[in-house]
């Protein structure tokens, strides 16, 4: 094995100790066999290193021994000339390495290459109390797992499997891991201390350290962050490592670095249907991306039953088309002449023209609506609960489960807004600034007054256009020219698209009031703002999103009035009414267009902005630099023309990810069909983003972080919201309660406990309500449940009517209660940690204290010895 001294064991004797540690395991019994093939797993990937013909393609200082753990860009022609060169005094002194390069396309531009020796990774790996592997793990498999895996040892070979034979290093050290320690660095498995350390945990380190050095006197006067955002500094990124393409197969040659392996296993179309490498994303972007990679893909892999079940739902919808007692009455009712739906210039039309309309109606307002909207209530607890457990297992792999945040540094706003105020921190004992709580008391009712008058703005600007539709119909229809006059819905449509382009030009301006009043609440850590930022942004697109889906789920047509007695808009234009079929098809083509064009245009800006900018950049340098395509630029050259990640992480990601979470569960009685797009949209979204961040942006610094954040409590609310919406989906906006009611109390089965097709005749003319028009015709026909103009009380509502509301009610109730009860029950039975996680967890903290007491045995027994080799001897000496 390897010393400390970093070399690389030659080929030939790699190879002679695998052949002698396989031929020591054939030996030993067969239930540790397993135990030791990890061990050698472990050997395999800890003796790997980068290749050799990395050290010249810009990785490494001129030197090709010291590898650039972190990059420092800025212009000479800056002014900040002393803060840098103090800045990078203190860098040397804290023990960091530091060479300085200049641009090959702009002289003005400087590079700042930074290395981290190993004395000083050590020395802070310690502080930052950085998990290292110090033994392998063994596990004692129960009888129950040891049959299913002989079990699966009999299935064919899983497509979605990554290749391991062809990718070897995609699992990292099945080691158990401990907070490095150089008092007991002889128990760590070091087999190569260039290598001990990955490229991402020596980034995080001279990241820390880059942000606690000063560059002027005075407390405040500190950290890389301040000298980035004061423009002395114009960038900082750790690089990538080499290329993510090669000239030759990965499957003959291998990879040539990780990031090339991410590109062909991860990032590459070719690679959809297969599974994530979350272990070598982790090591290579971090935990916090890793994360989001993992909870994306275990979302996407939830969708797959939910996606089942819906289109299971919709294919019931189209075989039972041609049994619809109710579309067939629909579209057999041709002397049934239904009242028009706007004053003077529109036509009464006979029943039997929504003929079409009642037939995709019923696809989705079926029988199977209300057992699929109670499985996605289900569905979403069932897919959040099983999140925790997976994130627990995650966690644990990842040495999260015990980690806790660094104490966080304050926000220099913050500093500079407060630092009059000082107090004592209770944890470092340190002065810091102070906020009062009346002042920030106030910035928050200013804030949440701010938040409110938005979404208002927002709210209003979306009912603004259904008005002004209702309003321009029949204003255009009217109009003076005859051009105008005879394209009137065309006219009606353009300016409408207008409207819709300021409404889109407004969300832009609410991000820029986002972060105003984000800024001005003056939070105190960047995870505080963050947080702020992430649940007024989430409100906004919540509500600009959804806004006219709940208006056409819950108020389209419901406030109309009736033929004589219509309610009028500054009394004269009257109120948008549903179709004749009703106004299910109205939400169903919204959310489908919605979810369709939405997500569409989403993956085109994540990828094609990107593009665009990274050729412009480079079409830019092969024209002012004269080689042209022959030139090799260094890495650090070709990232920093590379787009750097968006300056709110990963915000837009998780973003467009919960609001269709929302859009799959909220309105899915309506839509069956939306985890089937959701799910499409995923599995594509997955390789945009895996593509995106392995070719198009810079590296992002591998930060950690123990879950999703906020994001979690969101989905918990949308969850509950779910449940309500569905329900009064299902109740008011839906035919189902109104059918229900009338097979059961006014139908030819009324009384024999039936509901079947047969119990639906006469349904449609039941649903009418006639009013006579002497003007035109006789009588016409419109949706309600009210008596006829020759009853005692023309036109008030019938005893049907209020059955079918007290129905409605009654559902609600129940289905919430139902539902409610079902989801915590799940709750409850799924416990947050899997059995075998903590047995795992008992057994690595029993080898950490076990670890910590043999350490402790060795320095009283080497003190022992000392004392002894001194001529000094004590009874009682222990042991």
């Amino acid at each position: 094995m390897e010393g400390g001294g970093g070399g690389r064991l030659p080929c030939v004797l790699y190879s002679l100790l695998s052949h002698a540690y396989m031929i020591k395991l054939l030996l030993v019994p067969i239930p540790y066999l397993s135990c030791k093939l990890t061990l050698l797993k472990c050997l395999a990937f800890s003796l790997q290193e980068v290749p050799d013909k990395n050290k010249t393609n810009g990785l490494y200082f001129r030197d090709g021994k010291c590898r650039i753990d972190y990059i420092l860009v800025y212009r000479k022609s800056n002014p900040q000339t002393e803060k840098r060169e103090v800045f990078e005094r203190n860098i040397r002194a804290e023990g960091l390495q530091m060479e300085k390069e200049s641009s090959l396309t702009n002289s003005d531009i400087i590079f700042v290459k930074l290395h981290a020796p190993w004395e000083v990774l050590g020395k802070y790996a310690e502080l930052m109390n950085v998990r290292m592997p110090f033994r392998r793990k063994i596990y004692y498999l129960h009888r129950r797992y040891k049959f299913m895996n002989r079990f699966r040892g009999w299935l064919p070979r899983k497509p979605m499997k990554l290749d391991k034979e062809t990718l070897p290093d995609l699992e990292e050290n099945d080691c158990y891991t401990a907070p490095f320690s150089q008092q007991r660095i002889h128990h760590f498995i070091i087999h190569n201390k260039d290598t001990f350390f990955n490229n991402a945990t020596r980034s995080r380190i001279v990241h820390h350290i880059l942000q606690r050095v000063k560059y002027e006197e005075g407390k405040n006067k500190i950290g890389l962050n301040r000298l980035l955002s004061n423009g002395s500094y114009e960038a900082a990124f750790p690089l990538h490592e080499g290329s993510y393409r090669s000239k030759n197969s990965i499957r003959t040659h291998g990879a040539e670095n990780h990031r090339h392996l991410l590109y062909e296993c991860w990032a590459s179309w070719g690679v959809w249907y297969k599974y994530q490498p979350l272990d070598l994303v982790r090591r290579y972007f971090g935990e916090k991306i890793g994360l989001y990679f993992a909870w994306l893909g275990w979302y996407t892999g939830m969708l797959f039953p939910a996606a089942f079940i819906g289109l299971f739902v919709f294919l019931y919808g189209v075989t039972t088309l041609n049994h619809c007692q109710v579309s067939k009455e629909v579209c057999q009712a041709t002397d049934i002449i239904m009242c028009p739906i706007c004053d003077k210039y529109c036509p009464f039309m006979r029943l039997s023209d929504s003929c079409v309309y009642a037939k995709v109606t019923h696809l989705f307002d079926n029988g199977a609506t209300v057992f699929f909207a109670v499985f996605m209530a289900v569905w979403a607890t069932v897919f959040l609960e099983f999140w925790k457990r997976r994130r627990a297992v995650i966690a644990y792999d990842w040495d999260l489960i015990d980690w806790e945040e660094e104490e966080e540094e304050i926000r220099p706003q913050f500093e500079a807004k407060y630092s009059k105020k000082e107090r004592m921190n209770p944890i470092s004992g340190k002065p810091e600034p102070y906020q009062a709580f009346a002042d920030k008391c106030s910035r928050l009712v200013v804030s949440a007054s701010g938040i409110f008058f938005m979404i208002c703005v927002v709210i209003a600007a979306v009912f603004g256009i259904v008005i002004y539709r209702v309003v321009t119909v029949s204003t255009f229809a009217a109009f003076k020219w005859a051009l105008i006059r005879n394209n009137s819905q065309v006219a009606t449509t353009g300016t409408a698209v207008c409207i819709n382009f300021c409404i889109i030009m407004l969300l832009n301006l609410y991000e820029k009031v986002a972060l105003f009043l984000t800024n001005l609440e003056q939070p105190r850590t960047e995870s505080e703002w963050e947080n702020s930022f992430t649940l007024k942004m989430f409100l906004f697109q919540f509500v600009n999103l959804n806004s006219s889906t709940f208006y056409i789920a819950f108020f389209l047509g419901r406030f109309t009035g009736h033929p004589g007695a219509y309610l009028r808009l500054i009394n004269r234009w009257r109120l948008e009414e549903c179709h004749p079929s009703g106004c299910l098809i109205d939400l169903c083509m919204q959310m489908g267009i919605i979810m369709v064009l939405k997500q569409t245009w989403n993956n085109f800006m994540e990828l094609g902005y990107p593009l665009i900018q990274n050729w412009w950049t480079r079409r830019k340098l092969r024209q002012e630099y004269g080689t042209q395509r022959k030139t090799s630029f260094p890495q650090w050259e070709k990232d920093y023309n590379l787009q750097p990640m968006n300056a709110y992480g990963l915000f837009d990601e998780y973003l467009e990810m919960i609001l269709q979470f929302g859009f799959t569960t909220i309105f899915v009685a309506a839509f069956p069909l939306a985890p089937l797009l959701a799910l499409l949209n995923n599995i594509i979204e997955i390789r945009l983003d895996a593509y995106k961040f392995v070719t198009q942006w810079r590296r992002p610094l591998a930060s950690r972080a123990k879950d999703i954040g906020i994001w979690y409590g969101i989905l918990e609310g949308i969850g509950i919201l779910s449940v309500i919406t569905n329900a009064f989906v299902i109740a008011v906006t839906s035919d189902f309660i109104p059918r229900l009611v009338y097979a059961y109390k006014y139908g030819p089965c009324a009384g024999q406990g039936e509901a079947g097709q047969k119990c639906m005749v006469g349904y449609v003319n039941a649903s009418l309500s006639v009013f006579l028009v002497s003007d035109f015709e006789n009588r016409s026909e419109y949706r309600d449940y009210r008596d006829p103009p020759h009853s005692p009380v023309p036109y008030g509502y019938t005893l049907q009517f209020w059955h079918v509301l007290a129905a409605r009610l009654a559902f609600i109730i129940v289905f919430e209660h139902l539902v409610f009860c079902i989801k915590h029950l799940i709750s409850y039975l799924i416990p947050d940690l899997p059995k075998d996680l903590r047995d795992r967890m008992r057994r690595e903290k029993y080898l950490i204290q076990e670890m910590m007491y043999e350490a402790e045995l060795e320095r009283l027994q080497k003190e022992r010895k000392e004392r002894k080799k001194n001529g000094k001897s004590y009874h009682n000496e222990w042991p």
